[in-house]
């Protein structure tokens, strides 16, 4: 690691991962950080981050922001989700140009892939073919973003591109409208089990596969990166194992104790039916998950009990 002078920002302190580096001892020790999120400066306006980099002079940026979301938002917000990360991109880059020997790791997601890719998914498939159109605009949006870093001279900017598998963990977003399938899940098997329903409906026929990968597992990731300093630009980051949207809500539904029936209701969208990374990159760095999929859900749903329980 750098010594304890050099200064790192965190964007998107508030979301799943910039919470996770907030527990990060490691990141903490190391460095002088600083944690921002959007009430001290809105990413999508020019004058806001100017003067937030100005004020920090960070050495490296870690950026976690960004609008996300699953299926239905991805799909029904389609300019926003494409216009909002745009916006971020080309201010982050146009602040950043005007710093030299400065290092930006962005976070991307697998969904930058072609959806007619061999598995497990390779760096070097990216703009191979067309996207999966129910997230094309946020990812067209990432695409963009990996862009603007290779355009900038490296003596200015470096950027490693991190993309990571579908990450979960506290801190999540567990909107019914607008979350990923973890904390979508976990909400609707909360609620279910709340309100004692004899039926709980998980969108889509339960059949595709998705990796997981605890948010803690991702932040260990980023402690190697900074510490490696790698000459790659796009890295992935996947647990190396995968399972069914069924076995997972059946999990999950277990976690939660709920007694009722899991209905997959097949007239809504599957997605992507396969999403597996090759991580073989990241592998050789000498990172591994250490984070197993039955103790990381555990650990989020507890979150999210506690979370609830609070109100």
């Amino acid at each position: 690691m750098e010594q304890i002078n050099k200064k790192l920002l965190v964007l998107g302190s508030q979301g799943l991962v910039g919470t996770a580096i907030k527990r990060s001892e490691i990141i903490n020790q190391k460095f002088i950080v600083h944690y921002s999120n959007r009430a001290e400066a809105d990413l999508t306006n020019k004058k806001e981050v100017e003067s937030l980099f100005n004020g920090v002079k960070p050495n490296i940026t870690i950026n976690c922001a960004g609008k996300v979301g699953g299926i239905l938002a991805n799909n029904t917000q389609r300019y926003e989700f494409l216009t909002e990360n745009l916006l971020i991109n080309l201010n982050l880059f146009e602040t950043l140009k005007k710093y030299e020997n400065s290092l930006l790791i962005n976070l991307g997601s697998s969904s930058i892939y072609p959806k007619n890719s061999k598995f497990p998914l390779k760096e070097s498939s990216l703009m191979t073919g067309p996207l999966e159109e129910t997230n094309s605009a946020y990812s067209l949006s990432k695409i963009v973003g990996i862009a603007m870093g290779k355009a900038i001279e490296s003596n200015i900017l470096k950027t490693i591109n991190l993309i990571p598998t579908n990450l979960y963990g506290p801190n999540d977003n567990f909107d019914s409208q607008s979350s990923h399938v973890v904390p979508g899940l976990i909400n609707k098997f909360y609620k279910a089990q709340e309100n004692n329903d004899a039926e709980c409906i998980v969108w889509g026929s339960g059949k595709p596969t998705r990796e997981l990968l605890f948010v803690d597992d991702l932040v260990s990731a980023l402690e190697v990166i900074i510490e490696s300093n790698p000459k790659e630009e796009i890295i992935n980051v996947g647990s190396g194992s995968e399972i069914s949207i069924k076995d997972l809500a059946n999990k999950i539904s277990l976690i939660a104790g709920y007694k009722g029936k899991v209905v997959f209701d097949t007239s809504k969208p599957d997605g992507v039916l396969k999403k597996t990374l090759d991580s073989s990159i990241i592998s050789s760095l000498n990172w591994s998950p250490k984070v197993e999929l039955d103790d990381g859900l555990k650990r989020t749903y507890e979150w999210y009990r506690e979370i609830n329980n609070k109100d």
